[in-house]
């Protein structure tokens, strides 16, 4: 019997590295009993096993549709969407609605905690954070503090200075009910006030002005930033949930935006952005994280269209030499499967500990 768990403990660890990068279905597991990897027992226990254990995270299923539909609905009712009846209110009442909201979503936050229901918790966490700036809005309209004639819904619309007291404000409550509940779609208004914040820190430094240099170079430098930061939370958190990836998602979308649109006439230029974004895709396949992957090959895509386009319009040579070139990646590919362990296994070794025990438990 401890052999027989022992084993499923086994398999249930090589399941968990296998996780990100492949779906292991019953059919899977019937396979490995007909391969003699498993016996029939031990792929019972298995499932067994597995169904019994809690799942934090989100999955592709029917009820968790449903749990994120209904709460973005609810946020972008409060965000996105929100009309000018509200500015009705006037600044106290539309703060007084903001922490109604606000109570009755923290209620249902630690009422979905206490019942197991980490998903729909999170969820309404999230709810709070998302009110913060409409509070504080309200707040300062009701103080007379508000500088001009724009209301809360141009928000996410346009990038101004002064919405810089809304955004700091979301980053200090998303990061206490963060450290309080410890979700991670907590994370997504956290990466979002923080894209907005590098936009309109532009605004700040250029006076107001749409000197969209100083915008892209402030989008890519912070993109970069915001990356650090993801990958330092996502070496603290290596073996808790996925806490870094919407800190991810924005910093590359910021990155590569601010990267993308720079413009050069430079051949060695647009090549270095090829190479950038081939760096990406690289990045991507070590951290696991298909958005440096989905980005990088835009930015490939968009280098290759423009050497067929522009610099080898008129060449019956240039599809040949690609398509050479994309059966050696395949052989690349090939090569790479025969020697990947050899490789990572060496590679590993001269990592710092706590970067590769985050790769490790990918």
């Amino acid at each position: 019997m401890n052999n027989t768990f022992s084993s499923v403990n086994s398999a249930f660890n090589a399941y968990k590295r296998m996780e990100s990068s492949v779906n292991v279905t019953k059919k899977n597991l019937d396979q490995a009993v007909k391969e003699n990897i498993l016996s029939a027992e031990q792929s019972e226990n298995l499932i067994e096993f597995l169904k019994n254990q809690p799942h934090i995270g989100p999955r592709f299923d029917f009820t968790h549709i449903l749990y994120y539909l209904g709460g973005m609905i609810a946020i972008g009712a409060m965000t996105l969407f929100m009309n000018l009846g509200w500015e009705s209110f006037g600044g106290f009442g539309i703060v007084f609605i903001s922490l109604l909201y606000a109570a009755i979503a923290l209620k249902l936050t630690n009422n979905f905690k206490a019942k197991g229901y980490d998903i729909p918790a999170g969820i309404c966490g999230t709810f709070v954070i998302a009110l913060t700036p409409l509070a504080v809005y309200g707040l300062q309209q009701a103080l007379g503090l508000w500088p001009d004639e724009s209301v809360y819904r141009e928000y996410h619309r346009y990038i101004k200075w002064h919405w810089l007291y809304m955004e700091l404000s979301t980053l200090a409550v998303g990061a206490i009910m963060a450290w309080k509940y410890k979700y991670p779609f907590l994370m997504m208004p956290i990466a979002v006030t923080l894209w907005y914040l590098s936009m309109d820190i532009t605004a700040i430094l250029s006076g107001g002005d749409y000197d969209w240099e100083l915008r892209k170079l402030v989008s890519m430098y912070s993109g970069l930033l915001m990356i650090a930061l993801a990958i330092w939370i996502d070496i603290r958190s290596r073996n808790k949930a996925d806490y870094a990836f919407w800190i991810y998602l924005f910093g590359v979308i910021a990155f590569w935006l601010g990267m993308s649109l720079q413009y050069s006439d430079s051949e060695l230029s647009k090549f270095i952005y090829f190479s950038v974004n081939l760096m990406m895709i690289f990045i991507g396949v070590l951290l696991v994280r298909r958005v440096f992957v989905v980005f990088g090959a835009l930015g490939c895509s968009g280098y290759i269209g423009h050497l067929a386009f522009d610099i080898f319009k008129d060449s019956w040579l240039f599809p040949i030499v690609l398509t050479v070139l994309g059966l050696l990646v395949i052989y690349f590919g090939i090569l790479w499967q025969k020697h990947e362990q050899g490789i990572t296994n060496r590679v590993r070794k001269i990592l710092p500990e706590p970067l590769r025990e985050l790769l490790e438990s990918k």
